[in-house]
């Protein structure tokens, strides 16, 4: 007996990516419920939560809430004067929360980044947190480089991966630094910078025009100490001549100036003073033992635009009303 033949349904096959797409397009352009939208594709409720979560992590669908809102707030505004800043963007909440500014400066990064770029990223958890998070959108012919050479972190990040996951959202050129941050001697450090593969990592540290960065503390549970860059002595010897904060793993004073120490000879990578002055430099950075250090890189001019959470902002605004009180 000859097969049945099957009529034609006059529906083209639904392909996943077909219905990803549409089911982006019905909730975000024509505002139907995921319920309607379930009953319109013939699929369950459940596939569409699906759907939209694959529609912005394939960057298909961008949400963002308007930037100058969160830059309207008073100590935005007295930021922004106060240090000669381009931009401030604080997170909202009455918690401090290195996640919600993670995230907000994550959601506008795309916006600071311009074809041709050569983009200098630091590490630390924040820097990590906005890797996780930011949003995918190529940037033509864009360089990132990492600031820090390797780090043996325990936190479940290293300085490579704040690097490499930034430059993959924007399908961009990584450089990592294939040395440790730290080396056992001055005359290894010296050594390995002379290598020619290491010295044309170093020599792209030369050609960046922005640069992205927390601050440390100088705190004894510090990312400087746990990763193993400075113990408790060292700590002890940078604060005793004045250390409040760090950048790129290099303490600072209370002006914001490098302050080269007994740790500085063994290191590799970029040194403070070659991001201050850059077109664009993106502080990111929350937390009650960052105030200070915070407060140090904006008066030592690093940073254009800063992005924070409130309890912060409003603590480093009243440091310098204090300090001028």
């Amino acid at each position: 007996m000859p097969p049945k033949k099957t009529q034609p349904t006059g529906r083209t096959p639904r392909l996943p990516d077909d219905l990803i797409l549409e089911a982006a397009w019905l909730y975000y352009y024509e505002d139907r419920n995921q319920s309607e939208i379930a009953e319109t594709l013939g699929v369950s409720r459940s596939s569409i939560v699906g759907y939209l979560q694959q529609a912005r992590e394939r960057g298909i669908v961008e949400v963002r809430l308007d930037p100058k809102s969160f830059a309207r707030h008073r100590y935005a505004r007295t930021l922004q004067e106060r240090y000669g800043l381009a931009d401030v963007q604080i997170a909202p909440g009455d918690t401090f929360s290195l996640e919600r500014a993670a995230l907000l400066a994550a959601r506008c990064l795309p916006d600071l980044l311009e074809p041709g770029d050569t983009l200098g990223v630091a590490w630390g958890q924040t820097v990590f947190t906005l890797s996780e998070h930011v949003t995918r959108r190529a940037v033509p012919e864009l360089t990132v480089v990492q600031m820090v050479g390797a780090v043996n972190s325990p936190y479940g990040f290293d300085s490579e991966s704040c690097a490499s996951r930034i430059a993959a959202a924007f399908g961009g050129r990584c450089v990592n630094l294939h040395v440790p941050a730290i080396v056992s001697s001055a005359a290894m450090a010296e050594a390995l910078q002379r290598e020619s593969v290491i010295a044309a990592q170093l020599c792209e540290l030369d050609h960046i025009n922005k640069a992205l960065f927390a601050v440390g503390s100088c705190e004894i549970d510090s990312h400087i100490v746990t990763s193993g860059i400075a113990g408790p002595e060292d700590l002890a010897d940078y604060q005793a001549r004045g250390a409040v904060g760090l950048i790129c793993s290099r303490f600072i004073d209370k002006a914001g100036n490098h302050l080269p120490g007994r740790l500085d000879e063994r290191m590799i990578g970029l040194t403070p003073d070659k991001i201050r002055g850059l077109s664009t430099g993106i502080l990111v950075s929350s937390g009650a033992e960052k105030i200070v250090g915070m407060a140090a890189a904006l008066q030592g001019g690093y940073a254009t635009h800063l992005f924070t959470d409130l309890p912060t902002a409003a603590g480093i605004v009243e440091l310098g009303n204090a300090a001028t009180g």
